[in-house]
């Protein structure tokens, strides 16, 4: 069968056919500002839902309904599963929430936030709990060296 002779119908049912978003198997870590963000996309995937209702739901864009769902299911199951951490104790170790600067070996320094896997983003400044490089830092002090991907990097400053 030749392509134009394929129905609308088709590319549209494919369309809608959306794979759920992959959901970490590492405990869901957050911080106060990463729970907040979990719950702003909660809300707005709530309201997108309620928008693709509105309009006809699947009779009339079975795709948008398709993500509003996914998105739904995706982030009421990280909302479900959040489990909010603050520092504790010693100021000089690293630790989940903390701001950690190191420096490289060839003189370059860095500084980034710890924290949960979804509100993670190295250029913004923040890697995730999981991320090889935090963790070879977490539960290290100021002055210690980490070796990460064959080179070493020292902490400098822990906030």
């Amino acid at each position: 069968m030749a392509v134009a002779f394929t129905r609308e119908e088709d590319y549209e049912a494919q369309a809608a056919d959306l794979p759920d978003r992959p959901i970490s198997p590492h405990p869901n870590l957050v911080t106060a500002s990463g729970l907040a963000a979990i719950e702003a996309e909660l809300a707005a995937a709530r309201a997108a839902y309620s928008a693709a209702q509105a309009e006809g739901g699947v009779a009339a864009d079975r795709t948008a309904m398709a993500r509003a769902t996914r998105d739904l299911r995706y982030w009421s199951a990280r909302r479900a599963s959040a489990q909010l951490m603050a520092p504790e104790g010693d100021l000089q170790t690293v630790q989940f929430g903390r701001t950690v600067q190191i420096e490289r070996d060839d003189g370059r320094q860095q500084t980034f936030r710890i924290v949960g896997e979804d509100e993670a983003d190295p250029a913004k400044g923040s890697i995730s709990y999981v991320a090889p490089l935090a963790r070879a830092l977490l539960g290290k002090s100021v002055g210690e060296v980490a070796t990460v991907a064959g080179a070493e990097v020292e902490i400098v400053a822990v906030r």
